[in-house]
């Protein structure tokens, strides 16, 4: 298998390196996988948007890919997305990618990459997703093409799309269990120290994410504090005390932070934890006590009314 990333001026560094690392690993498990990297027109070498510079970068129109192969597009700056000028300069590029397309090549977007394969017209009538701050501006500019919100990667007649940044990883990993099958995508994933691999349906905004937009760090020492002890018996006055607040400031200041109480927050974490680690196989009793719950009765009162 050749995977191939596409490097443009101002490509997101980790949109690209985080997925060729996935693969670079199954290389050295000793999977037939060969990595290449390849720019637009003769530029072989660029500035990415952190300020790191490649070089020795191959033109894209000479690498050779067939059917299987893998194409990644990473995210670029959104001002360069926008900017008529370069958009014209891609039309070689973009008449090379439906070739592809038409080889059987999987194409792969991460983050605002989509932009790049919705520009050529191959998602039209498609589903897709990208990173979530670019929604409204892919409708607008791409009405033709199905947007997910939300969710991590979109698999959708030969072409993936995800989220951004860390999904291109989740991607990978999940491409090489399609390839490769499920316990060796899990020793890859072990390898680089990935212990909860995220689904195609799971929302880029989880509770780990939500309710975090707001400056108040007590709170989110508060936040920080519950995730990581979910499983300890605790109540609001031993959760006060990490803070330095009474229990009753403590419950008024986490409602007026995030709109929700401490207890819904809590039945929040409860329910993803939960779902995450019964997706992955543990028993009712495992995940009730990795929950914190006294019994599986309560765990399967907690999924109803969370899910409802």
């Amino acid at each position: 298998m050749q995977v191939a990333f596409l490097a443009t001026p101002q490509v997101h560094l980790l949109d690209l390196s985080g997925p060729a690392h996935i693969f670079y690993e199954a290389a050295e498990h000793k999977q037939e996988i060969s990595l290449h990297y390849i720019c637009l027109d003769n530029n072989i070498e660029l500035r990415t948007s952190s300020g790191l510079n490649f070089s020795k970068l191959d033109p894209f129109y000479t690498l050779k890919l067939k059917k299987g192969d893998l194409l990644f597009i990473p995210g670029l700056e959104s001002d360069l997305l926008l900017d008529p000028t370069f958009n014209k300069k891609l039309v070689p590029f973009f008449q090379w990618l439906k070739e592809q397309y038409s080889k059987g090549v999987l194409l792969c977007s991460v983050c605002t990459g989509a932009f790049l394969i919705a520009q050529s017209g191959l998602l039209k009538g498609k589903t897709c997703t990208t990173h979530w701050k670019y929604l409204d501006q892919f409708r607008k500019k791409y009405p033709e093409v199905q947007l997910l919100g939300n969710r991590f990667f979109v698999e959708c007649d030969g072409i993936y799309s995800s989220a951004g940044v860390s999904s291109g990883i989740d991607l990978a990993l999940f491409i090489l269990e399609k390839t490769y099958g499920s316990y060796f995508a899990a020793q890859i994933a072990r390898e680089v120290v990935i212990y909860h691999r995220r689904g195609e349906a799971d929302p880029q905004l989880n509770i780990f994410l939500n309710y975090r937009n707001h400056q108040e760090n007590r709170i989110h020492e508060v936040q920080n504090w519950l995730t990581q002890n979910l499983k300890v018996a605790s109540n609001i006055e031993n959760i006060a005390e990490n803070v330095n607040m009474s229990g009753r400031n403590l419950t008024r200041l986490f409602k007026k932070t995030t709109g929700i109480t401490i207890g819904q927050y809590i039945e929040k974490l409860r329910f993803e934890t939960a779902t995450k680690l019964l997706e992955e196989g543990a028993t009712m009793d495992h995940v009730a006590m990795e929950c914190g719950l006294k019994s599986t009765n309560q765990l399967r009162s907690i999924l109803k009314k969370v899910s409802q």
